[in-house]
């Protein structure tokens, strides 16, 4: 999304969301952010989510390991592009190059197959996680499209003008 910055002359500006956004204490609050949830969710797999697991039955053992695993990938995709992102801003990679770097890391939505009823049985801390780490990935997948020039589709989020309140709320430092 875009707006023009009401000049008084005849010449206008567009201004991006998301550019601004990535240059601002928004962009350094979302890495941080990201980066707390990435050791918060390795501290809980390799600790508590360790022993929760192993009081599961076999199906719930089976759709914990299945959920850990689509979690841990999709902070590894939202960590790989927080750190680039950073990178450009701290001027140690071009805008070029992360571009390459991005074709490298998708940020493709990894959803889950299993059924509510097998998700609600998991143990509380992993759903948690795993619904902090989506409304993450939705975040910053909107952010991404806003920094290439497209706009989100509708169905990125359950209400198509989320992302983009989100992001007018971290442009601007509200929330």
């Amino acid at each position: 999304m875009t707006i023009e910055d009401g000049r008084s002359d005849a010449s206008l500006v567009t201004v991006s969301f998301g550019a601004r956004l990535v240059e601002s204490a928004g962009f350094t609050a979302l890495f941080r952010e990201g980066m707390a949830l990435v050791e918060q969710t390795a501290a809980y797999l390799d600790g508590e989510g360790r022993t929760e697991s192993r009081k599961l039955g076999r199906p719930e053992s089976i759709a914990y390991a299945t959920e850990s695993m689509r979690l841990t990938t999709r902070l590894m995709q939202i960590a790989s592009w927080l750190l680039v992102q950073r990178a450009v801003n701290e001027g140690e990679m071009s805008a070029e190059q992360a571009r390459e770097e991005k074709r490298k890391v998708k940020l493709t939505s990894i959803a889950s197959t299993l059924s509510a009823e097998t998700f609600s049985r998991l143990p509380e801390r992993l759903r948690d996680l795993v619904d902090r780490t989506a409304r993450l990935q939705e975040r910053v997948q909107v952010l991404d499209l806003q920094l290439d020039g497209r706009s989100a589709p509708e169905d990125m989020a359950g209400n198509p003008l989320e992302g983009q309140m989100e992001l007018l709320r971290q442009a601007f430092g509200r929330r």
